[in-house]
């Protein structure tokens, strides 16, 4: 069952005279519970991708279904509400609340999410339930990515949208936090889409979408994809 649909997507910008296709007349589908990796280099598209699916953003021109809805028609407290209800976000930079601990990070979603999940479980999952009580200055760099990732999870969300998670972690970090991730698309049923540069992460897709210069130029399906710990980092 695919979970997404783009349909003759397109997402220009304009300033003066000068127009910038951040993406250009795509069309893509994905199923749903799946490991999805979008590869492209620098400026190719992907995160404007992943605002368009996350709700952050609207399209142009074209039509934008997740979950069987058009995104693409939906008002402001509509998207606000597609936000809390059907996506969680993990970026590259975590985002969280210094003066607060990770537990209260992670609880935080609670008061926005429809149909939360709990957030003791949620870092028990991602492995930090020993340090509920800590601040985020007091843990490493791939612990507060998981974090992240636990606060995202708890919102109970469809699909997990990940801007290069694992961009500002050292190779070994970065392949727990993989491995992480597709647990969740594995174990939870969640559908996982990263935006990345970094073509070690698409080996371990099911499937693996390429955009370049604000084109979708391929989906492809993997029949064989490797496990974290099978890649050469």
């Amino acid at each position: 069952m695919n979970i997404i649909e783009l349909k003759d997507v397109s997402r220009v910008y304009k300033n003066g005279e000068h127009e910038q296709r951040a993406l250009d007349h795509a069309n893509l589908s994905l199923e749903e519970g799946k490991f999805i990796v979008v590869l492209g280099p620098s400026g190719a598209g992907k995160s404007t991708l992943l605002n368009l699916l996350g709700g952050l953003d609207n399209p142009t021109s074209g039509t934008v279904i997740v979950n069987g809805k058009d995104i693409s028609t939906l008002t402001g407290n509509e998207l606000a509400d597609y936000r809390a209800a059907t996506v969680g976000f993990v970026f590259q930079s975590y985002n969280l609340i210094p003066t607060l601990t990770v537990l209260e990070n992670v609880a935080l979603v609670k008061d926005i999410a429809p149909d939360p999940l709990s957030s003791h479980d949620m870092l028990k999952a991602v492995g930090l339930f020993d340090h509920i009580h800590n601040f985020p200055s007091e843990l490493s760099g791939g612990e507060q990515q998981r974090v992240s990732i636990a606060r995202a999870l708890c919102k109970n969300p469809k699909i997990l949208l990940c801007d290069e998670p694992t961009g500002a972690l050292d190779s070994e970090t970065g392949v727990l936090v993989l491995k992480l991730l597709l647990s969740m698309a594995r174990e939870m049923g969640k559908t996982i889409i990263i935006v990345t540069h970094n073509q070690n992460i698409a080996r371990m897709a099911d499937t693996v979408v390429r955009v370049r210069s604000g084109r979708i130029v391929s989906c492809e399906q993997q029949e064989h994809p490797l496990a974290a710990e099978e890649v050469d980092w």
